[in-house]
């Protein structure tokens, strides 16, 4: 209990000030968890005189030199909660070279370079810990490295963006329109300055990369997920799936299938009976199916400073603990190669829309192009007459390629006025 571990940490923005709070708050607690006191002696900022939300005292800590905080003698454990690829891969890997364990929150990072810093820690034999990377205070990370390392894990398919839920939960209760739901959020402070990298699935393509590699035990970059975001979803989209039974959600997804893995990121519409159809507002939730285990399901708050900065702490505490036990924890697990199933390779169900002509045998057309590439509609109707008439189409479970291939015959009927919208259906047929 005499020994005092010193955290040198790099940015203090909304988790790191979080971070900080809660070291302070609850120092005596951790104290008691760890067998040490944890003291904070550095934080790197990029300006000194922006206010912060931090324990009185913490500004004389502050510097603007980050390479001073890795690089500190006196520093035990680099926290890094700065995002971005640079300067932070940068100071990962000197903090590394000095002998000092990470606890990082930079789903980006890790997603596109993970394994240049985890064959670093390696070289070193120190912990890189991570679980604030994904799903902000929910825990993943440690159930899937640790909890679950005997199972054999199937699926993985979760909501694991705030700000895509908030939008696609507004539009259907509001009945709004993509850009109105949008407008929404940036009023109430859900989004980035640019929300492009929630709205186009980058955001959740990161992080389900590193589901994957820690769930199939390979390594999986953010350039292996297929990637499409929610702009395109109309209020009519939202009003059929309604009628339908199901929730239109932006699922992540990835699973094993013979060997290979399967990732991907779209706007899904998911049965209303399904756990994920309930998640609303800015909630995340993730499914996981194992072979033993079955399924279980994460729920919680997956962004923010305070849930964020729980798991930023607990990773603390559990390298804290590492350090006093002298141990390591579990790094990345990414021990296998495997190959990664494109898309056209990859099976679904489909909601499709088409506006056609109102004239006897357009039916029969359509349903004549899906039947020559193999794919089978599972339930049709039509909506309005004359110029306003619209085909509703739920395929069965079919190739990715052969749903394209029958879209490429459907552009080219006289029946078919427009495709107007294509959709996953995920969580129904098995």
């Amino acid at each position: 209990m005499n020994k005092t571990l010193r955290i040198g940490q790099l940015g203090c923005g909304i988790v790191g000030s979080a971070t900080l709070r809660m070291l302070a708050t609850n120092a005596e607690d951790i104290r008691r968890r760890v067998g040490a006191d944890l003291e904070v002696v550095s934080v790197a900022v990029r300006s000194l005189s922006k206010d912060r939300d931090v324990p009185s005292g913490t500004e004389a800590l502050f510097t603007t030199d980050a390479h001073e905080v890795v690089n500190r003698a006196d520093v035990d454990i680099v926290v890094e909660v700065m995002g971005g690829i640079e300067p932070a891969r940068s100071l990962i890997l000197e903090a590394f070279a000095n002998g000092k364990p990470v606890i990082t929150a930079n789903k980006e990072l890790l997603a596109s370079l993970g394994q240049e810093l985890f064959e670093a820690a390696d070289a070193k034999g120190l912990d890189l810990y991570f679980e604030a990377a994904v799903a902000g205070g929910i825990p993943l990370i440690h159930p899937l490295k640790e909890s679950l390392a005997g199972e054999r894990i199937r699926k993985v398919m979760g909501i694991v963006n705030g700000t895509t839920n908030f939008i696609l939960t507004r539009m259907e209760e509001e009945e709004l329109e993509f850009g109105e739901a949008l407008a929404e959020a940036e009023r109430l402070g859900y989004t980035e300055l640019d929300p492009s990298a929630d709205i186009e699935g980058f955001d959740p393509a990161a992080k389900v990369a590193i589901l994957a590699s820690i769930a199939f035990n390979a390594r999986v970059v953010s350039g292996d997920v297929y990637r499409q975001g929610i702009a395109d979803i109309t209020a009519q989209d939202i009003a059929f799936a309604r009628r339908l039974g199901y929730t239109v959600k932006l699922l992540a997804i990835a699973e094993q299938q013979d060997g290979e893995i399967a990732v991907r990121v779209h706007p899904a519409m998911v049965p209303n009976h399904h756990p994920l159809a309930s998640v609303r507002e800015n909630f995340n939730a993730v499914f996981v199916e194992g072979e033993n285990v079955g399924e279980l399901m994460f729920y919680g708050r997956g962004a923010g400073g305070g849930p964020t900065g729980t798991s930023v702490v607990g990773d603390i505490i559990d390298v804290a603990r590492n350090i006093i036990s002298g141990g390591r924890g579990v790094g990345c697990t990414c021990y296998t190669d495997k190959k990664i199933r494109p898309i056209e390779a990859m099976y679904s169900q489909y909601y499709i829309l088409l506006n056609v002509a109102d004239r006897p045998g357009v039916l029969a057309t359509v349903a004549h192009a899906f039947g020559d590439h193999n794919v089978s509609i599972k339930s049709v109707w039509q909506e309005g007459t004359g110029d306003q008439a619209q085909l509703v189409l739920i395929t069965h479970r079919a190739l990715e390629k052969d749903l394209q291939a029958t879209l490429g015959t459907l552009k080219g009927l006289d029946d078919v006025t427009k495709i107007t919208s294509v959709m996953r259906v995920e969580g129904g047929e098995a």
